[in-house]
């Protein structure tokens, strides 16, 4: 039985051994059109109508993307957007990769920061948001608290209450949450180089700073890029955290197109026009994603 059972996976012709990989992917690709491909298509054709998500829906062809490029309130959530993703994924990489590289230089000595940095990335979003909710709450958060118990009572700030420090706020709270995955993507190329190439370095009379520049960061470049492309994708589709600490407020001054999607289609009841916005944020990815991937391929 054993024999007949392996004989379908010996190639005659290639096609048994086709018939049995298709076999196998069937429930994956399955699941991949239930829960990717068919939403997908679903946002696009809602895109098109005018629908509350109650009662008939009724055509409405282009208008809900024209009214899109016309929509202060929708070019300010791209305005958002852009500095929201610039930001987090700038300083996410940054402090990650260098971590990563001070931690290659000892690897002993930083295993307990290590483990601290990346604890905080299995976090969920919202626990971040309810943590750093405890930390820049007005009246009784830590760092008012801290202000006024030093003296500073006139340094005490509504954070969240002006939409430039709740940005702000924001970016310090996601990129607590995100530093940990550029820390292990460069830590993990880093940790690939031979120790004999390092320790040879050192016997050579190269000091850490040498290691460093010729040795530890264009190794861990590899890793850099992955986690630039990673964190990218995460900042562009970043929602649970805002909703917890603002809401997208104040004025709006928080409201990425994410958020915005969220407010139109399920706040004020414009299905079609929340997928509207969905779609061109789904553009916007696809825009950045194509020229990463490229990369990477050509890479490897």
């Amino acid at each position: 039985m054993v024999a007949y059972v392996a004989s379908w996976f010996k190639p005659a012709g290639g096609q048994r051994q086709d018939w049995v990989a298709y076999v196998l992917l069937a429930p994956v690709l399955l699941l991949f059109a239930l829960g990717v491909l068919y939403p997908l298509f679903e946002t696009v054709r809602v895109s098109f109508l005018d629908w509350t998500g109650l009662g008939r829906p009724k055509p409405a062809g282009i208008e809900n993307y024209t009214k899109l490029i016309s929509d202060p309130n929708f070019l300010n959530a791209l305005k958002v957007t852009l500095t929201w993703t610039v930001a987090t994924t700038f300083f996410s990489v940054l402090f990650g990769w260098t971590i990563a590289l001070v931690s290659g230089l000892d690897a002993k000595r930083t295993l307990v920061f290590r483990v601290a940095i990346f604890a905080a990335y299995g976090v969920s979003e919202v626990a971040s948001g309810v943590i750093w909710l405890g930390i820049v709450q007005p009246d009784f958060g830590l760092i008012n608290s801290v202000l006024r118990a030093i003296g500073l009572d006139q340094w005490a700030y509504p954070w969240l209450g002006d939409a430039n420090t709740a940005m702000v706020v924001l970016v310090a709270a996601y990129v607590w949450t995100q530093t940990g995955l550029p820390l292990l993507t460069c830590y993990a190329a880093i940790v690939a180089i031979p120790r004999s190439q390092i320790e040879a370095a050192y016997v050579d009379g190269a000091s850490h700073m040498q290691v460093l520049r010729h040795i530890l960061i264009p190794y861990s470049l590899p890793g850099l890029k992955v986690a630039v492309f990673l964190v990218l994708l995460n900042s562009l589709k970043a929602f649970d955290l805002i909703h917890a600490m603002t809401e997208g407020g104040p004025v709006r001054g928080t409201e990425t197109v994410g958020y915005f999607m969220f407010k139109e289609a399920v706040v004020y009841f414009k299905q079609g026009y929340g997928a509207a916005s969905t779609v061109v944020l789904l553009l916007a990815v696809i825009v950045v994603s194509i020229p990463l991937i490229r990369e990477r391929s050509s890479d490897t």
